[in-house]
């Protein structure tokens, strides 16, 4: 391979060789496309409609407060013309008392607009998180499959963060910000109609440079977040994969790969914050335009004794309240932003379609025998690239079934179809009569008992992880799953036996250890139908043999599916398949097999060492 084709590979790949989602593929390129800020902030309203009460207590507060801002100009007004020019100290006391209280209660309001606040938008984060974490649950693995783990965990936590930081301090000055800028400009226009005209011809040129810089910053915030999301999705992929990372010695690879999506961040966060940041300076700028065009043109109709100094500072004042809020509205536009490029990438998973639901007529499945039939299945995760061709075979109650074969023919495919954990393309497979489609997944998967050949485990107790299988199970039938899977004499050897903590994913057991708990997991549930993808593959052979003997107890009367690379631990199945390129060549006993001298003969044989065993 050419040195330019590595790196062109490894610039597509992550530091395991998993291939990285590249522009236009995935929810990433969705957000890239999404340009309906309107559809995102009716979304966010929703949401904040289920606090009305609270908002409705916040708008009263605001009112009061803006109130209060929109009474101290005029006040202002009157000290100066009836206090200070007059010359009535007790007149200028009283309103300097009033402009005292005024301020005190519009402080105190802004503190208790801030605390309702905090809960409505705290509230309305809660509720996304839920809603989003929920649609994950919903989401078939065909969606994780395409996504890194990483970059979803991102909109859950990052995305959802922007948003609140927004909410808790946004919808207050907005909703200030109104009442302000409509309540100051009546106030000016009554005051003086020239002076207004002052301020309103500013605006254009405000509108002119807002939308330009909007333009631009919007962009760059989607960037930002796409990065961030690529840049978690590298972070969590190396420290889930750090014994790969050092076994590989691809730390120097794993560094690249992360100093390449941290530039990439810095310059797309650089970017939407010089972007972001226009908007705060460019208000000002025309702020102060405003004010020195006010002192001139207000300074020279006191000189020609139209207005009084008292009308040209209250109206500076109220020109003052009326720009504020325009720049305070420039200042949030950057957490604005922010806010609406995280909303898009956390509706973008919202607005995803599970491939796996139940039918409208989905009937229960109860009572069952475990009487599965595969008809003609074809199946490929993706469309073009088939895995399983014309697949047709029939487990009758209580039967064993092997599935044997090179690694990549298909075998755990089969078991991810019958769990459902995707739909086949054609075809047609059956649980005891039904039409799985037309079955309720519930019921279905609580028939099955799985131990797939990645075992995972939760951080927590021992005993917490075998309930997994069934949480409503009690101690005492936890520790006999055990005893039947051969664990418990290596949990009560554990520091605190069933109780011991595991850490995430239970590093600190061996990976026999892991498989042992989750087939005593398997065993809890007390399945209907067993399905064991290489459920002995990560054990001793001593460990093996005391599996297959629990093994065997546990699966007679059950309608059970295994897959085994070592051929002699399923010598004994009702049906052994064996599969090559996605399609059965062989069907039949393990000694019919064995004397058509096929497929199965050569994989057996290799095994084995040359011998047939009698």
């Amino acid at each position: 391979m050419s040195e330019q084709r590595q790196r062109t590979v490894a610039e597509r790949m992550g530091p395991f060789g998993h291939r990285r989602h590249g522009p236009g593929m995935g929810i990433a390129a969705d957000v890239q496309r999404a340009e309906d800020i309107p559809g995102v902030l009716r979304r966010i309203v929703r949401y904040l409609g289920h606090y009305r009460r609270t908002l409705v207590g916040v708008t009263l507060v605001v009112v009061l407060t803006s109130g209060l801002g929109l009474l101290t100009p005029y006040l202002t007004g009157l000290a100066i013309d009836k206090g200070i020019i007059a010359g009535n100290l007790s007149y200028l006391l009283r309103v300097v008392l009033l402009m005292i209280g005024a301020y005190v209660l519009a402080d105190l309001g802004q503190w208790l607009q801030a605390v309702l606040m905090i809960h409505v938008a705290q509230g309305s984060l809660r509720d996304i998180r839920r809603d989003l974490f929920g649609r994950l649950q919903m989401l078939s693995l065909r969606f994780f499959d395409r996504h890194p783990h990483g970059e979803v965990m991102s909109r859950l936590t990052n995305d959802t963060e922007t948003i609140s930081s927004t909410l808790g301090d946004t919808v207050t000055r907005l909703i200030g910000s109104a009442i302000s800028i409509t309540g100051s400009l009546v106030a000016m226009l009554l005051l003086s109609w020239q002076l207004s005209l002052v301020v309103l011809v500013t605006l254009p040129l405000t509108f002119v440079i807002t939308r330009f810089v909007a333009g631009k910053a919007r962009r760059f915030y989607r960037d930002r977040q796409r990065d961030l999301g690529e840049l978690n999705g590298i972070i969590e992929e190396t420290v889930s994969g750090q014994r790969a990372v050092k076994v590989c010695r691809r730390e120097a690879t794993a560094i690249e790969e992360f100093d390449r999506a941290n530039v990439a961040l810095r310059g797309s966060g650089t970017a939407a914050g010089i972007y972001g940041g226009m908007m705060g300076p460019s208000m000002g700028l025309m702020r102060n335009l405003t004010f020195a065009l006010l002192a001139g043109v207000g300074g020279w109709m006191v000189l020609q004794d139209w207005i009084t100094i008292g009308v040209v500072a209250a109206f500076i004042n109220y020109a003052r309240n009326f720009s504020r809020p325009l720049n305070e509205i420039a200042m949030l536009y950057a957490s604005v932003q922010s806010a609406i490029a995280g909303a898009e990438r956390v509706f973008a998973i919202m607005d995803e379609t599970p491939e796996i639901v139940d039918a409208p007529d989905a009937v229960p499945l109860t009572d069952v025998r475990g009487h599965v039939v595969f008809e003609d299945v074809n199946f490929g995760y993706d469309p073009d690239e088939p895995v399983l061709r014309d697949v047709s075979f029939e487990a009758a109650p209580g039967q064993t079934i092997a599935l044997v074969g090179p690694t990549g023919a298909g075998k755990t495919t089969i078991i991810n179809l019958l769990t459902r954990f995707y739909d086949i393309d054609s075809g047609r497979i059956t649980v005891d009569g039904h039409d799985m489609r037309q079955l309720r997944t519930d019921d279905l998967r609580s028939a099955l008992g799985i131990v797939l050949q990645d075992t995972f485990l939760f951080a927590g107790s021992v005993r917490d992880n075998i309930r997994y299988g069934r949480l409503d199970a009690t101690d005492e039938e936890i520790e006999e799953a055990a005893r039947l899977a051969n664990a418990h004499a290596f949990i009560t050897r554990l520091p605190e036996s069933y109780e011991t903590a595991l850490s995430e994913a239970g590093g600190q057991l061996s990976e026999g250890q892991r498989q042992l708990m989750a087939i005593a997991r398997a065993i809890l549930a007390d399945p209907a139908i067993l399905i064991l993808d290489e459920a002995t593959s990560s054990v001793d052979s001593r460990t093996e043999a005391h599996i297959q003997e629990a093994m065997r107890r546990i699966m007679e009367g059950r309608t059970s599916f295994v897959i085994a690379h070592r051929l002699s631990t399923i010598r004994r199945a009702d049906l052994i398949l064996v599969i090559e390129h996605g399609q059965i060549v062989e069907r039949g006993t393990h000694d019919e097999l064995l004397d058509a001298r096929g497929a199965y003969y050569t994989l057996y044989t290799t095994q084995s060492g040359g011998e047939v065993a009698a």
